[in-house]
């Protein structure tokens, strides 16, 4: 087979396995603009030349990324890490954290994980971090670009999708906080993400049911005090200081072997609990703890949330996506400093109750 001919098959593979992970299981086995899937204005599935900029509907993907080598979905590691185990019992310490405080940098209907090399296939997107995120993103690329988070080490690209107030764009304002944390109880274990780890939390199709229940949920949609909604409350309190809130956890465990994968999640898992115990560990089968992504963003939006929605669809369609480019020293020291380390620090890796630490980064939020 040419090496065309293969490229090709592996994206058809992809999309297959992309689709599959999404929910839809039914996609006609051509490479011709006429293979369509249709699915319900919640997910990524529509036929290839009509895909709406602005809709909840997305063409499959028929490209692989730069660096993927065969074009089959998966982007090895390199090294492979082997041997991580997270079975120690170190002191209990309540706060095992850091920040990353990135802002908006632009909005725009790309996704470099799930439609590499495809610019505008995707659902719009909000994009905090690397200023240059759009379908071409490569890791290389990313670490030449530039950031809105206020340590100049992370240039990882952070995306979700739009919300809208109507035909309107709510954009979070200011830095937004993205936490650093360990997800399992052996703290002391976790290491940094390797440079090019990508994974998308979550699914634009799933139901809401699947919402509620994801491993990852942790209070849904809130505003004022309305917590653990699915769906976009029908009303916020209409005041200055009343946002649309959610938070949203990222799987921890990583199988040591991927950067990617071809649903752009299986290599990665959730920890688990020991049997016998109240411990997470990191399963067998993905036995490296990673730091803890979760995301806390705020959207300026209340009154009347009726017509609220996002680009994906309606609220339990939410969803983001992570791609690290952080400067490989930078985040090891706030890793060790403050997770490893059992702090619960600002951007700068400074845990204010516990000053004798000292910071992990200067006041210019760089490695001093």
């Amino acid at each position: 087979m040419s090496r065309r001919s293969k490229i090709l098959s592996g994206a058809l593979i992809t999309s297959a396995l992309v689709l599959a992970s999404f929910g839809v299981t039914e996609v006609a086995a051509s490479s011709t603009p006429a293979a369509t899937v249709t699915a319900a204005h919640t997910g990524h599935g529509m036929a290839l030349s009509t895909a709406a900029h602005t809709g909840h509907g997305m063409a499959l993907s028929t490209a692989a990324s730069p660096e993927d080598p065969d074009g089959d979905g998966y982007i090895p590691a390199n090294p492979p890490v082997t041997g991580a185990t997270s079975t120690q019992d170190p002191p209990h310490r309540y706060f095992h954290e850091f920040q990353a405080n990135c802002a908006v940098s632009h909005t725009r209907p790309d996704d470099p994980i799930v439609y590499p090399q495809q610019p505008g296939k995707s659902h719009d997107h909000t994009f905090m971090g690397n200023t240059t995120t759009d379908a071409r993103s490569t890791t290389a690329s990313l670490s030449a670009g530039g950031t809105t988070c206020k340590a100049p080490g992370d240039l990882s690209g952070y995306w979700m999708p739009t919300l809208y107030n109507g035909d309107k764009q709510i954009l979070p304002v200011g830095p937004q906080v993205i936490y650093y944390k360990a997800g399992v109880t052996d703290y002391t274990s976790v290491r940094p993400f390797p440079k090019g780890l990508r994974f998308v939390v979550g699914s634009p199709m799933q139901s809401a049911d699947e919402f509620r229940h994801h491993p990852g949920f942790v209070e849904g949609w809130e505003c004022g005090d309305s917590y653990f909604n699915t769906e976009f409350p029908a009303t916020c309190p209409n005041r200055a200081d009343v946002q649309l809130n959610i938070r949203f956890q990222a799987p921890s465990c990583w199988d040591g072997k991927y950067l990617d994968t071809p649903d752009h999640k299986s290599h990665m898992a959730y920890p688990v609990v020991k049997p016998g115990t109240n411990d997470n560990v990191c399963p067998a089968d993905h036995p490296v703890a990673l730091p803890m992504i979760e995301f806390k963003m705020a959207f300026p939006v209340n009154g009347d949330m009726s017509q609220v929605r996002l680009s994906s669809g309606t609220g339990h369609s939410f969803h983001y996506d992570f791609f690290n480019a952080w400067d490989d020293r930078t985040l090891k020291a706030l890793v060790d400093h403050c997770v490893v380390g059992g702090l619960q620090c600002d951007a700068r890796g400074y845990d204010e109750t516990h000053p004798e630490a000292g910071a992990a980064l200067n006041s210019d939020y760089r490695l001093p």
